[in-house]
């Protein structure tokens, strides 16, 4: 093991005694690029005409000032986390937000909307960003890039940097078994839109491969019936909706055997896939051990429902100490699961791009 991974994981024993603490690991990654959904969008959504929307109190009551930036949390996203970690801002700017400018997004852009997915379908539900959108942006960028720091500069940056993709779980949970009118269900059986959704996968990570992308953490899916939404829609069976979970896992394993493929296929690609499921899972049936006291529903409102419009500051049910929950509303984890989940992440999949 390498002394900076060493390092890394003895940042981890950390992590409990000392909760979303600031830590840096000594690195040469210029930039963090991110693509995907709510897990990984702070606000880009604020800017667009969506039910969707986090800017808001009580969200983000635990960021810098109280301040309500359109991330589904308390506080920072687990993206927040890891660039802070690699030494740069402490936090990613949403792309659309007109507080930030190219200066700013050198150093790091998200272009992610809560409530996308892989398919067009699931991101005419709210009418939010598609991932096509999301690279188109990210086209623009890269011109915006050239004219501040150069061609030959910015064509480096762009192959140093870092790629955080998180998506997915919306394709499933709002998408496929969501009856709707685009829902995918009466289409696909599931392996068949596990497949289409993987091929979607390909063809956006060839694309910004394309586009000069090298290092790609492509994020698996995680416990998704579990998540305090699911387990409220099966309570009549009671705990986490297991079905989803097999789904999740399947899932996982066709994403591994893609990114296989794309090894194969694009010269000079360095694509891990980030699986944290089995940390989750260890997390929501061993709270105590992270200092966890509830993971069944979320901090926000009654926790078993909410998110969005429908957790907001006029609501008196919302906890008095998020760190003590998994789960900030009933979809998204709270600031202090951002942070083990950030951690993690530089420990294991993203310590590839350390060495």
């Amino acid at each position: 093991m390498g002394t900076r991974q060493q390092f890394i994981r003895g940042v981890l024993l950390l992590i409990i005694l000392v909760p979303q603490s600031s830590v840096q690991i000594s690195s040469t990654v210029p930039a963090i690029i991110l693509f995907g959904d709510s897990t990984v969008d702070p606000g880009n959504n604020n800017a667009i005409p969506t039910l969707l929307k986090s800017n808001f109190d009580p969200y983000g009551r635990d960021f810098y000032g109280g301040k309500p930036t359109g991330r589904f949390c308390n506080g920072r996203l687990a993206t927040d986390f890891i660039s802070e970690a690699l030494g740069l801002p402490p936090t990613v700017p949403a792309y659309l937000d007109p507080d930030y400018g190219i200066r700013e997004f050198a150093a790091g852009v998200s272009f992610a909307s809560a409530g996308t997915g892989l398919d067009n379908a699931t991101s005419d539900i709210l009418a939010v960003i598609p991932l096509w959108e999301e690279v188109a942006y990210f086209k623009e960028y890269i011109q915006r890039l050239k004219r501040y720091m150069g061609k030959a500069k910015a064509q480096r940056r762009l192959r140093e940097a870092i790629y955080i993709v998180s998506i997915g779980t919306n394709d499933l949970l709002a998408n496929y078994y969501t009856p709707g009118i685009h829902s995918r269900s009466p289409q696909f059986t599931i392996d068949q839109y596990q497949a289409f959704l993987i091929s979607i996968a390909d063809s956006f990570i060839t694309e910004i491969y394309r586009l000069g992308a090298r290092k790609i953490s492509f994020s698996s899916l995680s416990l998704i019936g579990c998540l305090p939404m699911q387990r409220t829609i099966n309570a009549a069976n009671g705990g986490c909706f297991e079905e989803r979970n097999n789904v999740a896992r399947e899932f996982n394993l066709k994403l591994y055997q893609l990114a296989g493929s794309l090894r194969a296929r694009l010269p000079g690609i360095k694509l891990v896939i980030s699986d944290l499921y089995d940390y989750v899972q260890d997390i929501l049936f061993n709270p105590s051990k992270y200092g966890f006291e509830n993971v069944d529903r979320g901090c926000c409102s009654t926790g078993m429902f909410e998110m969005g419009f429908l957790c907001n500051a006029m609501d008196p049910f919302t906890c008095p100490d998020a760190n003590t929950f998994v789960f900030w509303d009933a979809s998204h984890p709270s600031e202090k699961m951002n942070y083990l989940l950030a951690m993690k992440s530089l420990n294991s999949a993203l310590a590839q791009f350390l060495s």
